[in-house]
């Protein structure tokens, strides 16, 4: 008979749309090893990148191209700084989970960023080339999603993307699909059905040519064991082996991201705390929702980072 599990933390890493003008500049001000990191990242990437995060513009930002990597850059900034870890385990949201990767050695941060700038370009390109929408259906279970997914799959192309939280589902495929499966949501009885504004549609096979473009460029990318587990979108389970994660990253691109399933197993693999890392509070509400026993907290900001290190001191 197994004892109780030993309660342990786990770090999680945010997705796109946790991005906001002005994110990492106080970081920097406070901090010469997130800076450096910013100032690197300009390097690598040849573009402003540091800039675009710290003054925007706002739509200049929100270009999918720009989103991830400054999502990414910002999160392994604050990782940073945090200094040494117990992590126990890691998990990122989408794009997140490729700052999971730096965080428990899968990765390089250079490996990383130039693997999420070619992602978010990809993806980019991919709506632009195969345009497509999203939608958050509120109020039904994923099993009535999936069916009314596949009843609306005769309209269009549409599929359950993001599994985010208890009755909190986003769909997407083409603009006829989904359009389709809002309809049948609504009529099924969902709280709430609404087009997101969005490049383009994400984890859905509209983003194939994404998808055949990043596994060219994974494949040339040494992928070595992570230190501790990361929970995988696709799987919902825990992975360390460099191939295995590597041929999931693959896969993400059209898949949808498990992520409800990905924190109830984190949770019953011992996780009692959940530690957001990087912009926004967004995958913190999600946990309070799925495991709401949990204890769930974020570091953005410097403020955050000098808070987070008197809670570790207490």
């Amino acid at each position: 008979m197994r004892g109780p599990e030993v309660e342990k933390r786990a770090y999680i890493f945010p997705g796109q749309g946790s991005q906001y003008v002005g994110m990492g500049k106080d970081l920097c001000e406070a901090h010469p090893a997130a800076k450096e990191l910013f100032v690197r990242a300009d390097a690598i990437l040849g573009v402003p990148l540091s800039r675009i995060c710290f003054d925007g513009p706002e739509d200049v930002l929100k270009q999918t191209k720009n989103t991830q990597p400054a999502i990414f850059l910002h999160s392994v900034a604050v990782w940073s700084v945090l200094g040494p870890s117990n992590a126990s385990m890691f998990a990122g949201h989408s794009l997140g989970e490729y700052t999971a990767l730096v965080a428990a050695g899968a990765l390089s941060f250079e490996e990383g960023l130039k693997l999420v700038r070619l992602r978010g370009e990809l993806m980019q390109r991919a709506g632009e080339e195969n345009p497509g929408t999203m939608a958050a259906v509120v109020g039904l279970d994923a099993k009535a999603v999936e069916e009314v997914c596949r009843t609306a799959w005769e309209e269009g192309i549409v599929q359950a993307a993001n599994f985010n939280s208890p009755g909190q589902i986003v769909i997407s495929g083409s603009v006829s699909g989904v359009r389709k499966a809002m309809d049948l949501a609504k009529e099924r009885g969902a709280k709430l059905v609404k087009e997101l504004v969005v490049s383009g549609a994400f984890h859905s096979p509209l983003m194939e040519s994404a998808k055949q473009g990043l596994r060219a460029a994974l494949d040339a990318v040494p992928f070595r064991d992570a230190s501790v587990p990361v929970y995988a979108n696709v799987t919902a389970k825990p992975v360390q082996k460099g191939g295995e994660i590597k041929a999931l990253l693959v896969e993400q691109v059209t898949s949808p991201v498990r992520w409800d399933e990905s924190i109830l197993r984190m949770s019953a693999d011992g996780a009692a705390e959940f530690v957001e890392v990087g912009p926004g509070k967004v995958l913190q509400g999600l946990v309070k929702r799925i495991v709401p026993a949990a204890a769930a907290s974020g570091v953005d900001s410097a403020a955050n980072v000098a808070a987070y290190g008197k809670s570790r001191e207490g």
